[in-house]
């Protein structure tokens, strides 16, 4: 799934300034909430005449890893660039949109508000993307880790959108094809369908999608299954975290909460 491209108005320039607040001045309250399901926009760029060239895309989990960083996951597509170079450094903030529905998908964000609050984490590991539809290209897992600033965010394992919760409580298997699972997407809010066949390294299903929900989790009943980017498809989570382990770094040992 693309993820969506946007150019913002113009903020002001005290909002651009609030990137700078130290780390002394967060408190807990401050803290934003932030689990499988939230959305985030990423490649954000002042652009010539003011206003910012933007992507948007959700978080698939929300935890920490072996090393005690607050870890976020979400696709790998959602870091390339229109050359297809990984975009490992990227900042990332916090979508501060409602959700959307199927019927009435979020809209774009004015990055006003997510400016205020400033970048939210940083981009540790791009995987090869799915290109699925590309000939001669790797199917890669399609994930990426980011890096979260425990300063500005903090993990919940709920979160809630005007057509359902995500309660996330475990990571685990696919279940068995047939089985009716759901997605938490920023886009979209949640949107259930059976999973029809396992395609290579990816499952196909009938969750509906659009775009801005790449990474959106997977899950059956608490447990989450999957990162969801687009077609219809997703990587099983299971194999995005043996992946990740073997390399090692940020988010190797990762655990949601």
């Amino acid at each position: 799934m693309p993820r969506l491209k946007h150019k913002a108005l113009a903020v002001a320039a005290t909002v651009a300034a609030g990137l700078c607040l130290p780390a002394s001045q967060a408190h807990a309250d401050d803290l934003v909430s932030i689990g499988a399901g939230s959305g985030i926009i990423q490649q954000l760029k002042q652009v010539d005449g003011g206003g910012y060239n933007e992507e948007v895309c959700t978080l698939t989990a929300v935890g920490h890893d072996a090393a005690g960083n607050l870890v976020g996951f979400t696709n790998a597509h959602c870091f390339l660039d229109s050359d297809g170079n990984k975009l490992v450094g990227d900042k990332v903030y916090y979508d501060t949109t409602p959700a959307g529905t199927a019927a009435a998908p979020a809209a774009i964000p004015d990055p006003a508000d997510s400016l205020k609050i400033g970048p939210i984490g940083t981009v540790t590991y791009v995987s090869d993307p799915n290109n699925l539809l590309t000939v001669g290209r790797p199917h890669g897992l399609d994930y990426a880790v980011i890096k979260l600033d425990p300063t500005k965010v903090q993990a919940t394992d709920t979160v809630t959108s005007s057509t359902g919760t995500a309660k996330i409580t475990s990571i685990g298997d696919v279940p068995a094809l047939g089985t009716r699972m759901c997605k938490q997407g920023h886009r979209t809010g949640v949107t259930c369908g059976a999973t029809l066949v396992k395609d290579g390294q990816y499952y196909t299903t009938l969750i509906w999608t659009w775009g801005g929900d790449s990474g959106s989790p997977v899950y059956n009943g608490n447990v989450l299954v999957g990162s969801d980017w687009g077609l219809q498809h997703f990587t099983p989570f299971t194999s995005i975290l043996d992946d990740l382990n073997s390399r090692g770094g940020v988010g190797a040992g990762f655990h949601v909460g």
